[in-house]
């Protein structure tokens, strides 16, 4: 170098890195909105791409969530509530909590969407509980509450949260699971009503059929992780639900003896075809947005490994995986994604002839089979679980620091919501997503998740707002912003 010339700045750690150098991408540097930047999947279709990949790095040591201030009381909850959450030493609203619960404490009907991991169960939970307590000396047989979950894990979980809160506020919650016949179901309904009633969507209509369930007491619905509770699986059970209650389009609406419920739905992507059911249930402009100004983004704190493989080598690659985590990290948790039954049975009988203790976990999975699996896997019976995307969503998952995508995910949201099962509030590592590419339609997914990681931007073609199916376009409420 000339005792002239000037050396120019290092642009920072790497945020792409792969073994093509000339395509690694630092994070000081810029792409411009409409500029398309070189990509190292750009040529994944392509057989002789086998072998490739490309890292995007974490860029922070821990979420990027705002700092708090302040403490629940400051929400203007009830104190024997926030009395409960302290002795579980819940002290700190996060910051979708601080957004979110005076919206619902005033009566509004909200939609919530916000990252994985970023305490949305207690943002209708409490509110729930709250009014539950203002209003208990009114004798009711009937549920006051109603949380609807899409599966039985998910329900597992929120129903356990609840009894702690509720346990010394006494107010009674119970869940209702899918899986059985009418005789179960007869029996899951036996005695008093909870206050709270937690359900799967298949169960709880077996139970209105049944005329075992009556809604004529409800204040508070929810609907848990909507974006699944909207697809096609489960959209005209919920459907047939709501047409059951009497959901309240003013706060004016939740008063007196006539009195309709308020209405949470819940969800850390936002979900399709929403607008078309709920238009017929309640005035869609009643509902406010609260939603995160990163969602959809990619999470900068976790590393993300995408492998363009042979569909032959994956089982390789993952064994080479499994056994360096066993030996390096143990007692810490990773799950292997599949996307159908049928991949996880014949994927567990290998790790089996390889000696690796596991567990799996999947829909076709009898009820009493699928019970206690993944609280066996919290609890560290198991470090390996092996499941479908019905451990994707809304489920605790502190332990875990790897998850792999051993079939890539269908959808843009799937990906975004295994990716969320690591480096979650309270976990002790940042976490890594292993994906194996295999397929030309993952790899155009592949291509969208580069795109978003060198642009800094949401992923692309997902749903931000609520759209009547005929003639709701433009008279929705400003969407609150975080």
């Amino acid at each position: 170098m000339s005792a002239g010339a000037v050396q120019a700045p290092r642009a920072g750690k790497l945020l792409i890195s792969t073994r093509r150098t000339e395509l690694n991408q630092f994070s000081r540097e810029t792409c411009g909105n409409w500029e398309q930047p070189p990509l190292v999947s750009r040529g994944w279709k392509h057989r002789q791409s086998r072998g490739d990949y490309f890292n995007i790095n974490s860029q922070r040591e821990q979420r990027p969530w705002p700092e708090t201030d302040g403490t629940f009381h400051s929400l203007s909850l009830d104190s024997r509530l926030v009395s409960s959450l302290e002795a579980l030493s819940i002290s700190v609203p996060t910051w979708i909590q601080k957004r979110a619960i005076p919206a619902l404490l005033q009566g509004r009907n909200v939609l919530c969407a916000s990252e994985t991991g970023s305490g949305k169960t207690l943002v209708y939970l409490l509110p729930m509980v709250h009014k539950l307590l203002s209003c208990k000396s009114e004798a009711s047989s009937d549920p006051q509450g109603l949380i609807l979950v899409p599966s039985r894990e998910l329900g597992g979980q929120v129903t356990s949260v609840a009894k702690k809160i509720c346990a010394p506020l006494n107010i009674s919650v119970r869940f209702v699971g899918g899986g059985h016949g009418n005789k179960a179901i007869r029996g899951q309904f036996f005695g008093n009503s909870p206050d709270i009633l937690v359900a799967t969507p298949g169960a709880l209509s077996k139970a209105l059929k049944l005329d075992k369930v009556s809604f004529s007491s409800l204040h508070y619905v929810v609907l848990d992780e909507a974006d699944t509770l909207f697809d096609d699986t489960f959209c005209d059970l919920i459907e047939g639900i709501l047409m059951h209650t009497q959901i309240a389009s003013q706060a004016s609406d939740m008063q007196g003896l006539q009195r309709k419920a308020q209405l949470a739905i819940i969800g850390a992507t936002f979900p399709r075809g929403i607008g078309k059911i709920l238009s017929k249930v309640t005035d869609l402009v009643s509902i406010d947005i609260i939603k995160s100004k990163k969602l959809h983004f990619l999470m900068p704190h976790i590393q993300q490994l995408f492998k363009k493989l042979k569909t032959l080598d994956k089982t390789h690659e993952l064994l080479q995986l499994l056994k360096k985590h066993v030996s390096e990290k143990p007692d810490i948790g990773m799950l292997v994604f599949c996307n159908n039954a049928s991949t996880v049975n014949w994927l567990g009988y290998i790790l089996d002839d390889h000696n690796i203790k596991h567990i799996r976990l999947h829909g076709q999975m009898p009820a009493d089979m699928r019970s206690g699996i993944f609280e066996s896997f919290q609890k560290g019976d198991y470090d390996v679980l092996i499941c479908t995307d019905i451990a994707s969503r809304g489920l605790d998952s502190l332990r875990v620091d790897t998850v792999v995508n051993y079939d890539f995910p269908p959808t843009l949201e799937d990906y975004l919501h295994r990716a969320g099962r690591v480096g979650r509030v309270g976990s002790e590592s940042k976490g890594i997503v292993v994906s194996f590419v295999t397929h030309a339609w993952d790899v155009e997914l592949v291509q969208k998740i580069e795109t978003a990681a060198r642009k800094r931007s949401s992923l692309p073609g997902l749903k931000t707002s609520i759209k009547d199916p005929i003639n709701f376009c433009d008279i929705i409420k400003e969407e609150h912003k975080i």
